[in-house]
């Protein structure tokens, strides 16, 4: 189009020059059809000149949208990029998400199945310690108001007034009480895994009595004598366990006498050994960790 356009003008140039030149040689009529001639080309060359502009601005506006749209272009592949990075991350994320939530599933069934475990051991101990209760209380009588059989903290503990098991300031024990140690003795023989502290208490009064100095002489004193009494009874002595607890764990104040009774007491507390009863809940998670 541009070529055709600087040919329209030379051609244009070279017919007013021949105008020119042939003015003063060539007829009127001539002249007026190379004017007429002239006009014409002047018109195409107006008319191209136009349709030149028209075409460069087209040209511009296409190149600007070319621009833009290369832009876009550009802007979507890195846009492509991105999602096919973030889905990887993704994808690496899920997996590894998966793993841990089933890693902890898995530490969450081990952790229920230990507990089961242990529950099962604390309800196997504590049906022993029921029929524990249960053979006391048949074997010592629950109608005697200076016995008593119970259950304090998941342990059971026979607790016998003083005035059942010794004279007053004495350490020695009645025929009376050797007679219902026989029957703790027989609960506590059957029983090879669990064991029996005899644990002795005193009232606040001041003792001293050779060759014992004070309280803690006699709470001590009175339980060693009752374990000699077991053992006498063929209790197994690794079962025995001897406590002296002075005047310092009362039931009640130690404002009067009948008080000072209540607290000059002897319990014979039966336990499982604690060594074996964790051995039990160990054992039972070795089996568990071994899948049995």
């Amino acid at each position: 189009m541009f070529n055709q356009l600087k040919t329209m003008k030379k051609l244009m140039l070279l017919s007013v020059g021949s105008m020119l030149i042939l003015s003063s040689c060539v007829s009127k009529k001539e002249y007026t059809a190379l004017e007429a001639k002239q006009k014409e080309t002047q018109d195409l060359l107006n008319t191209a000149t136009v349709k030149l502009n028209s075409c460069l601005s087209d040209k511009a506006a296409a190149t600007a949208r070319l621009e833009v749209m290369q832009e876009q272009l550009e802007d979507m592949r890195k846009t492509n990029q991105d999602l096919i990075d973030t889905k990887g991350n993704l994808t690496t994320l899920t997996q590894k998400g998966a793993e841990n939530l089933e890693k902890s599933l898995e530490s969450l069934k081990e952790r229920d199945l230990k507990i089961t475990r242990l529950q099962d051991a604390l309800t196997k101990k504590d049906s022993v310690t029921l029929a524990i209760v249960t053979s006391l209380k048949k074997a010592v009588g629950i109608d005697d108001p200076d016995i008593e059989v119970n259950v304090e903290k998941g342990v059971v503990f026979i607790s016998i007034a003083d005035k059942l098991l010794f004279r007053s300031g004495s350490y020695i024990v009645t025929d009376r009480a050797k007679e219902v140690l026989g029957k703790v003795a027989k609960v506590i023989n059957s029983k090879p895994n669990f064991e029996a502290m005899v644990e002795a208490h005193t009232d606040n009064v001041p003792y001293r009595k050779e060759p014992l100095l004070d309280n803690w002489d006699l709470s001590v004193k009175r339980a060693t004598s009752v374990v000699r009494v077991l053992e006498s009874l063929e209790v197994n002595p690794q079962q025995l366990i001897a406590a002296g607890r002075s005047y310092h764990v009362p039931l009640v104040e130690n404002d009067t006498a009948e008080n000072r009774a209540k607290n000059r007491r002897t319990r014979i507390v039966v336990l499982p050994k604690i060594d074996q009863f964790y051995e039990m809940v160990e054992e039972e998670m070795k089996n568990l960790s071994a899948g049995q």
